[in-house]
């Protein structure tokens, strides 16, 4: 699968967060971010130059088109990628970086075209909210799992099983193969647009956007028992009243919120008299 890959250039390094957001709408799912220059990826079939033209004049930024073969992408991931260390709780790194010394976990990815490598804020909070919880034994589904990563992190952690699904195929292929790569075993892989699963499970994680949570928000909302937990990210600080209000009038009570670059993550916790 071939992709695109946009080179964006502007002056304002304060708009660089809103405009991943508007990128994402249209349709992009990888990013590398360079002090005034952001690359964004996405796939050759759904790269649409009017809507891109449009977002650069909303925006203010230049950008030049290239043309990334599939083949391509590990050397250029080797040349961008830099290991993700949360604390001292977990390392994110690539095949071809050394380990990080004092660090409790390590999850080694292959950085293909898949959101979700760790160096977005929003990976970056959850995988900090995941430090502080209690999997072991724990029914997990992650809603939007993109690199895998956060599947992953529930396995180690000591999860009974995680059921993981995304939408594209491409994750779906990235994701199987760290899976393997990390040897987590009780992880469940399948594509799938919806939440909607028909089951119930002990710790639910969306990290994907507002509009996807929302349109979600039934599905995610029934599906944690009393006493369970939600993590949601893949929002912007902007956003958390929006949220706030659509969980906690299904029962949910927040918890927590992180913040970072002017993204958050949040925890909620389901009441036992809801």
């Amino acid at each position: 699968m071939n992709h695109k890959e946009i080179v964006l250039s502007f002056k304002d390094e304060a708009e660089k967060e809103s405009l991943i957001v508007a990128l994402c709408a249209i349709g992009y799912d990888g990013f590398a971010e360079e002090e005034n220059i952001l690359k964004a990826y996405i796939e050759e079939e759904n790269f649409d130059e009017a809507a891109l033209s449009t977002a650069a004049k909303q925006f203010n930024f230049n950008f030049e088109v290239n043309h990334i073969q599939e083949q391509n992408w590990n050397k250029l991931w080797e040349s961008n990628y830099d290991p993700v260390v949360v604390d001292n709780f977990v390392a994110v790194i690539a095949d071809f970086h050394e380990s990080i010394p004092g660090v409790t976990h390590e999850i080694r990815i292959t950085p293909k075209m898949s959101f979700g490598t760790g160096h977005h804020a929003t990976t970056f909070l959850v995988l900090k909210l995941m430090s502080e919880i209690d999997f072991a034994g724990k029914e997990v589904f992650d809603f939007g799992t993109g690199t895998g990563i956060l599947a992953i992190m529930a396995n180690k952690l000591g999860a009974k099983r995680t059921y993981a699904i995304d939408y594209d195929n491409w994750c779906i292929e990235n994701a199987a193969e760290n899976i393997e790569r990390n040897k987590s075993e009780n992880i469940v892989l399948e594509k799938g647009d919806t939440a909607e699963c028909n089951q119930s499970f002990d710790i639910q994680i969306a990290n994907i956007n507002k509009n996807i949570i929302q349109d979600n928000v039934e599905f995610l909302a029934k599906q944690g028992n009393p006493g369970n937990l939600l993590l949601l990210s893949g929002l912007l600080e902007e956003d958390e009243e929006d949220i706030r209000i659509l969980f906690t009038d299904r029962g949910w009570q927040q918890q927590k919120v992180l913040r970072k670059n002017g993204w958050i993550a949040l925890q909620f916790y389901k009441n036992y008299n809801s």
